[in-house]
């Protein structure tokens, strides 16, 4: 299992609705907007690598309203 906590920016105004779709992705466990220099801060789970790239591209950044991200991936999670 991979994990990762994205950090994501949305268009002004966007981030309740923004939240609200991201949070029907399958492997997406948690997404809470917060304040600070990001809109939202999500932790995501997939089975590999390849499947997390593949959440994270076509799925979190093709959402509607999401501007730029910023992955960081779990390297310890005991």
């Amino acid at each position: 299992m991979v994990a990762a906590y994205e950090f994501i920016n949305c268009d002004a105004g966007k981030a309740e609705l923004v939240v609200r779709a991201l949070r029907k992705i399958k492997g997406l466990k948690q997404a809470h907007v917060v304040t600070g220099l990001h809109d939202i801060i999500a932790y995501v789970e997939a089975p590999s690598m390849k499947d997390l790239t593949k959440l994270i591209i076509s799925k979190i950044q093709g959402t509607k309203g999401v501007g730029r991200t910023v992955t960081c991936i779990v390297v310890n999670g005991n």
